[in-house]
């Protein structure tokens, strides 16, 4: 008889949380870039969650539970399996990195230099831009702006203080605006502003 109450908990785990796997999906492989890994990584994640589901409190926040376990998981197995090196040297990309190389020399502006960046670029590219980030910061950065996290979910789901969430946040942005301008001057989408270098 003490089966019925662990069944139950986890029919309720399929119903409540196989919505969320699409988007899981999708978080998996910005982070792995690889479709295989991703498949991987997902089905360990909802595994681990299916076997934790009774520590699951239910009425809190079941998509960022998901992905905490998926953030946690991806980088205690995969990131460590691949040995990569961080290289994490965004301190010192400048604040507005866009702004100043795209803002007319005027001074006018019609509309604003990173919307006027973003217009140029595909999804792929700014894929390809989000990709180059190191880990920390492309994992901070994809929480927030691509998965819609807050800072208080985002430091939950990396277990991190909600100033380091903010910082990282902060400093991943930076590095995907150079990254941006980089790719666009390397492909003559903008030119380089009057007085200024292309550094």
């Amino acid at each position: 008889m003490t089966i019925v109450p662990f069944m139950a908990d986890q029919a309720r785990f399929t119903d409540l949380a196989m919505e969320h796997m699409p988007a899981l999906y999708s978080a998996a492989l910005r982070m792995t870039r690889n479709p295989s890994d991703a498949e991987d990584l997902v089905q360990e994640t909802y595994l681990r969650a299916y076997r934790g589901f009774g520590g699951f409190t239910e009425g809190t926040n079941l998509r960022a539970w998901l992905y905490r376990i998926l953030t946690n998981t991806y980088i205690n197995s995969y990131r460590a399996a691949k040995r990569r090196p961080e290289i994490a040297d965004v301190e010192d990309v400048e604040e507005l990195y866009l702004y100043h190389r795209l803002a007319p020399s005027d001074g006018t502006i019609s509309r604003s230099a990173e919307e006027e960046a973003l217009a140029s670029f595909t999804d792929d590219e700014v894929k390809a831009a989000i990709e180059s980030l190191p880990d920390v910061f492309r994992i901070a950065v994809l929480l927030a702006d691509v998965e819609g996290f807050s800072y208080k979910e985002i430091a939950e789901i990396t277990d991190v203080p909600i100033g380091t969430v903010m910082s990282r946040i902060h400093r991943g942005r930076r590095a995907l605006q150079k990254a941006l301008h980089d790719f666009a001057e390397s492909r003559g989408l903008v030119g380089t502003a009057p007085g200024r270098s292309s550094e």
